[in-house]
């Protein structure tokens, strides 16, 4: 997807975060244009949930994060939503003991009646296989469904940027191929998309761009379609140095 001629969605520049004393990410840039997925890999304690947590306004960051060219420098996390900011959280955490539709509902609190009902419909369109559980307590779902419900949740505020926090844990791989596929939907609806993954091979199918960090620094970033791709992000994976003139888009 050709991007130079065309403004970010998400920009981030000179990145720092952490926890209380302890620093996870330094000095890290990326971007993220409109209607693109982008990946963001690497191993564990690599930095990926820490970046997605600063960037919605979980955790104190110092650096620059700007969305459609507006600072989120002292935005917390409802302004960063109000900013079209959505991060849905790894864990497929829902209401288990309220309806499907229930769950979909409480994420668009706020709303005026009128349009939250719509966006109800919308978000659930996107997953068939929940909208026919509309009525039923969201624990009587698969852990797949659960995290649909998850992605439905942050849909109902039509986020511009739609950031996914490992969808794929602790399901199976047919539950796997379901819930990215919903990226691709999201993103021919005109999202954009920050895939936080531990899987290479299927984010690399449906991604545009992809960054790897590793230490809590950017290391690689490259077109999803690069040749030679997957065994630079093995060797991410692994440990192996060299990596920091891979490839710019």
């Amino acid at each position: 997807m050709p991007t130079s001629a065309r403004d970010p969605l998400l920009a981030v520049k000179g990145l720092s975060a952490g926890y209380g004393k302890i620093g996870v990410l330094k000095d890290v840039d990326i971007v993220v244009y409109p209607g693109e997925i982008v990946a963001m890999l690497g191993p564990n304690g690599a930095g990926k949930t820490t970046l997605l947590r600063a960037i919605s306004g979980l955790l104190p960051w110092t650096g620059e994060i700007t969305v459609a060219g507006r600072s989120l420098a002292r935005a917390g996390p409802r302004d960063v939503v109000r900013q079209g900011v959505v991060h849905v959280v790894e864990g497929h955490r829902v209401f288990t003991q309220i309806s499907v539709e229930d769950n979909v509902l409480l994420a668009g609190y706020g709303l005026p009646a009128a349009l939250r009902k719509s966006r109800v419909e919308e978000a659930l369109d996107f997953f068939p296989e929940i909208k026919a559980k509309r009525n039923d307590r969201a624990v009587t779902l698969s852990g797949g469904q659960q995290q649909m419900l998850a992605v439905a949740q942050g849909l109902v505020r039509k986020p511009r940027l739609l950031m996914l926090d490992e969808p794929s844990a602790g399901l199976s791989p047919v539950l796997v191929d379901r819930v990215l596929a919903a990226a691709g939907q999201l993103r021919a609806a005109g999202t954009a998309v920050l895939l936080v993954e531990q899987l290479i091979e299927k984010s690399l199918a449906i991604a545009d761009r992809v960054y790897a960090l590793a230490r809590g620094t950017v290391i690689l970033q490259a077109p999803a379609g690069q040749p030679g791709l997957p065994q630079q992000l093995e060797r991410v994976y692994f440990g192996e140095e060299g990596l920091h003139g891979a490839a710019a888009n």
